[in-house]
């Protein structure tokens, strides 16, 4: 068996993916779905979601590895290294979706990692530090209104009041973890020590355009976008449709009106001004929603992103004043209800070094490029470097069923994600 050392720059070739498994696991996992929605929904800690889980668990050892799941529901397998001790490399991404989601979200980290894995296996490779391959639990905003859980309690930045954030029904999150058999105590308390992975890569869709529209292969993630999430909730007063006089009205959908319109307005400027913003109101609840009542309570869900953290901060500061001065002016008493947050985070620039050099000597196209989404990644980089590869999406398509990336595409990510870890490994760190 060949070691790091031994091996040429040239012998980085031969870690080109078997399209057809890569191919079949997409859509073996794709399999996986939620019947009572469209597209691939496969929510966190839902029937399908379990199920697709085991499915992750028989792959990984399938490939080779020693299989756990962790405190925190991360499903994480190691191919042991020559080494025997030390930090370990890391690599994986997420495998639930949004509701009415795609099949490569997350899901492209997972499965092309795991072709790695065989790859390595396969061309009598063995690396000198352990490989890990960990598919996060819960990567995508759920019905609690948290994102990110595996990857923040690896951190250790999972907190009290993000386990006590409720759903509709009123069951928290952390009632929820417990009914799949995980401590939410144990949850808040599991972070990684220092120096347990000495470096971290991960694997994506773009989820946007701007690969495909410049014909370039292969994204090197320079930073990740700072997120800010509010739940706004106006209150006003029912009243008849055909005899409250339109003076006389506390309309709270009026003022959620003008709310979005406001937060429209704040991401254009955002936009226009750093070249890297956007603002989303991207759910809106009214009660009681009856034609002829006047509305009393309209509650909005409203997102900020950018890679640039002065802006995020403005943004927050905008929304708040514009939402306060429009309840003001309806007569309307207003809550607002911050949910978790994420500063933006920059790439190791030794990784964006590592994948750059790796693209050029494989003679894949590259531009560097900031992530407008978020992902595990951004909650490992506290930990370790890390680093980020996006191939390109069909027409920037993400989120929804119509979410694309050709397997040719994925399958020069794989390979840059298997030559980056080689590279990182015969280094002996990033």
């Amino acid at each position: 068996m060949s070691t790091m050392s031994e091996q040429s720059g040239t012998d980085l070739d031969q870690f080109r993916p078997v399209l057809d498994r890569l191919g079949g696991a997409l859509e073996e996992l794709a399999g996986y779905v939620d019947p009572d929605h469209g597209g691939w929904t496969r929510r966190v800690l839902s029937e399908p979601y379990t199920a697709s889980r085991s499915w992750v668990r028989d792959a990984m050892r399938d490939a080779g590895l020693t299989v756990h799941v962790d405190e925190a529901g991360n499903t994480i397998g190691v191919l042991p290294g020559r080494r025997g001790s030390g930090p370990a490399l890391a690599t994986g991404s997420h495998t639930d979706t949004v509701a009415n989601g795609g099949r490569f979200d997350g899901v492209a980290g997972v499965v092309g990692a795991l072709e790695v894995v065989h790859r390595l296996r396969e061309t009598d490779t063995r690396l000198d530090s352990d490989l890990m391959v960990i598919d996060f639990l819960g990567e995508e905003p759920n019905e609690f209104g948290v994102s990110c859980i595996g990857s923040r309690a690896i951190a250790g930045t999972v907190s009290r009041d993000y386990l006590d954030h409720e759903r509709d029904d009123g069951l928290s999150l952390g009632s929820a973890l417990q009914q799949r058999g995980m401590d939410p105590s144990t949850v808040m308390d599991m972070a990684w020590a220092p120096g347990r992975i000495s470096a971290f890569v991960e694997l994506h869709i773009e989820q946007g355009p701007v690969l495909e529209r410049v014909g370039t292969q292969i994204g090197v993630v320079t930073a990740i976008a700072g997120i800010e999430r509010v739940i706004a909730t106006f209150l006003g007063r029912a009243d008849h449709a055909g005899t409250a006089a339109m003076a006389d009205r506390k309309d709270a959908l009026v003022a959620a009106a003008e709310a979005v319109l406001a937060v429209e307005q704040i991401g254009c400027a955002g936009e226009q001004a750093t070249g890297a913003a956007v603002s989303t109101v991207g759910r809106l609840e009214v009660e009681p929603g009856a034609l002829n009542v006047v509305p009393s309570l309209a509650r909005l869900w409203t997102e900020l992103r950018s890679p640039d953290p002065g802006w995020l901060g403005t943004a927050r500061r905008d929304v708040v004043e514009q939402f306060k001065l429009i309840a003001e002016h309806r007569r309307l008493e207003l809550d607002l209800d911050w949910l978790n947050d994420q500063d933006p985070v920059p790439t190791a620039p030794s990784m964006q070094d590592v994948i750059a050099v790796t693209a050029d000597h494989l003679g894949y196209s590259w531009r560097a490029m900031p992530s407008g989404a978020g992902h595990d990644s951004a909650h490992i980089a506290a930990m370790a470097p890390t680093g980020m590869i996006f191939v390109p999406s069909r027409d920037g398509r993400s989120h929804c069923p119509e979410e694309w990336t050709d397997l040719a595409d994925l399958g020069r990510g794989v390979h840059a994600l298997a030559a980056t870890l080689v590279r990182l490994d015969r280094r002996g760190s990033a």
